[in-house]
């Protein structure tokens, strides 16, 4: 069993050495998982697993059998709200081409449900693992700054 985005899924034996960003995409259509590089280096596939940001390319669904994981799309809000952290990306301009904004907002969401004021160097450290060939950087940090202002006042 794996619970996804709140929802539970039963995985058959034969779909164990399914890769997990594979898995999001083709069997459940939560697109927003990309794939890019597809052996775990720019970030692209990013989820929370448990709460925590791994990248869902180098995973197989027998190592997450039992977790909660969360996709981009598992972030809104039921009526469709954005959570803060996404529309702060939004209004700092830290969206471009938006391949790369996924696994940008779980890996930055994952650092704010630890730390809820982190400095721009703490935000810079739980994004090396992200890569963005559009912004520089510099729009999203804003947005994660942003966000956490919003979500922890």
């Amino acid at each position: 069993m794996i619970t996804v985005n709140g929802l539970e899924h039963h995985i058959p034996e034969t779909l164990y050495e399914t890769k997990l960003s594979t898995w999001l995409r083709e069997d459940l259509a939560l697109t927003g998982t990309k794939i890019a590089c597809d052996i775990g280096v720019c970030g692209s596939c990013t989820v929370l697993i448990d709460g925590e940001a791994k990248r869902s390319c180098k995973l197989y669904l027998k190592d997450v059998l039992g977790t909660q994981i969360t996709t981009i799309e598992g972030i809104a809000g039921e009526d469709g709200t954005l959570h803060p952290l996404q529309q702060a990306f939004i209004d700092a301009g830290a969206i471009q081409c938006g391949f790369c904004t996924p696994g940008m907002v779980l890996s930055a969401l994952a650092l704010l449900m630890i730390n809820h004021h982190p400095t721009r160097s703490e935000i810079r450290q739980a994004l090396k693992g992200n890569i963005c060939r559009c912004t520089g950087y510099q729009q999203i940090i804003d947005a994660v700054e942003m966000a956490a202002k919003h979500m922890y006042p």
